[in-house]
């Protein structure tokens, strides 16, 4: 089955930026046929939606948590979404997973961000 693979976090500065990426576990996906979204989880709390981007016109949605510090943007020759983190604060470090738009296929392993002086 199709599973999504995570990559790009690290440690960072509070005010620092991060690229995330996204791509599928197979060349099968469809990748552009699927409305994509962003999710992130502090240990024991509920996932999180951070952002949404659309399969055919491309349209953003992001969490007002984020807005204006984040963008999400997707590759569809190259099947990869990505997260540009721009301003980060500490309050964004968390695991951050991507996934179909409403989270319906297997979930990755995630990628940490930290964010900390």
């Amino acid at each position: 089955q199709v599973q999504f693979v995570e990559s790009g976090g690290g440690l960072v500065q509070p005010g620092g930026s991060l690229r995330l990426s996204c791509a599928a576990s197979t060349s099968r996906f469809a990748f552009s046929s699927f409305s994509m979204s962003w999710y992130r989880q502090v240990s024991g709390k509920e996932r999180e939606l951070v952002a949404t981007i659309t399969s055919a016109r491309g349209t953003t949605i992001y969490a007002d948590s984020v807005k204006g510090r984040f963008t999400i943007s997707r590759d569809n020759a190259k099947k990869t979404m990505y997260l540009q983190m721009n301003s980060l604060k500490p309050e964004d470090t968390a695991v951050y997973y991507c996934n179909v738009a409403g989270g319906g296929l297997a979930w990755g392993q995630g990628t940490q961000v930290t964010v900390s002086s």
